[in-house]
C-alpha cells in the first residue's frame, strides 16, 4: 500500500460521499488536495511558531509535534468536507420533500405517465427540482427507469427523498400501482416532521429559559449590582468595562441565534 492509498483507506466511503456532495474530483484526486492544502497550511503555521519561539527563547523541540499537530488536524478537516456538503444539500431538500412528493402524487392522480410526471417536476419550482433533472437525464442516456430511480436514491443526501425515490422505483419493480406506496411515503414523512416539530417545541421551551437567564438576567443585574457595588466602594469604573460588556453581551447573544437556527427543523409548511 502506497502512500496515497493509505490516507485514502481511512475514509472507505469517500467515493459515495463525493458523488452525494456532487464533488467532481475522484477519491484519488480529492485525497491529493487535502494532503496538499494541510502540507501547504500545516509548513506556514510551524513556521510562524519556529520563529515566535526563537524570539521568546522557547524550545524548538516542540516544532515538529506543532507540525504533525496541524497537518493530521487541517487534513481531517479537509476530508469532512463532503460530510458538511451533503448534510447542506439534505437540509435544503428536506424543506420542499413534501412539495415535491405531493406534486407527484397530483400529476399521477391525474392520469400522466411516470416519465411525463418526472419531467415536469425537473421543471417545477424548488430545491428538488435539479435532483429530477438528473434522473430524466439518466433516463434520457438510455439508462432504465428503475436503475435511474434507484441510482439517484443511493446518492441522495436527504433520507426522505430517498425513501421518495425507493418507493417509487419498488413500486415499478413489483408492477403495482405507484400512487399508494407514494401515497403511504408521504404520510409517513409528515408524521416525521409533526414529530420533528413538536421535539424542536419542547426544546425550545428548555433553551429559551436558559437564553433569558444567561442572555438577559445575568448581564443586566450583574452590571447593575457591580455599579452599585463600585459607587459604595469607591472602585473606579472605566469605559472599557462598559465597552467589554457590551462586546460580551453582544458575542453571548450572537452565540445563541446561531444555535437557535442550528436546532431549527428543515421544513416548509
Amino acid at each position: 500500500m502506497d502512500f496515497l492509498n493509505f490516507w485514502m483507506s481511512l475514509f472507505p466511503e469517500l467515493d459515495k460521499k463525493l458523488k452525494m456532495a456532487v464533488i467532481a474530483d475522484s477519491p484519488k484526486e480529492f485525497t491529493k488536495k487535502s494532503l496538499k492544502n494541510a502540507l501547504i497550511l500545516s509548513l506556514g503555521f510551524s513556521a510562524m511558531f519556529f520563529f515566535l519561539a526563537d524570539k521568546m527563547g522557547w524550545s524548538l523541540a516542540a516544532v515538529p509535534l506543532i507540525f504533525i499537530s496541524f497537518f493530521l488536524g487541517i487534513f481531517f478537516l479537509g476530508m469532512k468536507k463532503p460530510d458538511a456538503i451533503i448534510k447542506k444539500r439534505g437540509e435544503e431538500i428536506d424543506r420542499d420533500v413534501l412539495f415535491a412528493g405531493r406534486f407527484l402524487l397530483i400529476k399521477l392522480n391525474s392520469g400522466k405517465p411516470l416519465m411525463n410526471t418526472l419531467v415536469e417536476a425537473s421543471q417545477s419550482y424548488g430545491v428538488a427540482n435539479k435532483y429530477f433533472k438528473e434522473i430524466v437525464r439518466q433516463i434520457e442516456l438510455g439508462t432504465p427507469m428503475e436503475k435511474a430511480l434507484d441510482h439517484a436514491s443511493y446518492y441522495s443526501p436527504s433520507e426522505k427523498f430517498r425513501k421518495l425515490l425507493f418507493q417509487i422505483s419498488n413500486a415499478l419493480k413489483i408492477g403495482i400501482d405507484v400512487t399508494h406506496n407514494l401515497q403511504a411515503t408521504l404520510d409517513e414523512v409528515v408524521t416525521e416532521q409533526m414529530l420533528e416539530i413538536k421535539k424542536y417545541g419542547k426544546r425550545l421551551n428548555s433553551f429559551t429559559m436558559f437564553y433569558m437567564l444567561m442572555a438577559i438576567i445575568i448581564p443586566s443585574l450583574g452590571v447593575t449590582l457591580f455599579a452599585i457595588l463600585a459607587t459604595i466602594t469607591g472602585i473606579p469604573i472605566h469605559n472599557s468595562f462598559f465597552f467589554g460588556m457590551v462586546f460580551f453581551i453582544i458575542l453571548i447573544q450572537l452565540l445563541f441565534m446561531s444555535f437557535f437556527r442550528s436546532i431549527r427543523p428543515h421544513i416548509n409548511i
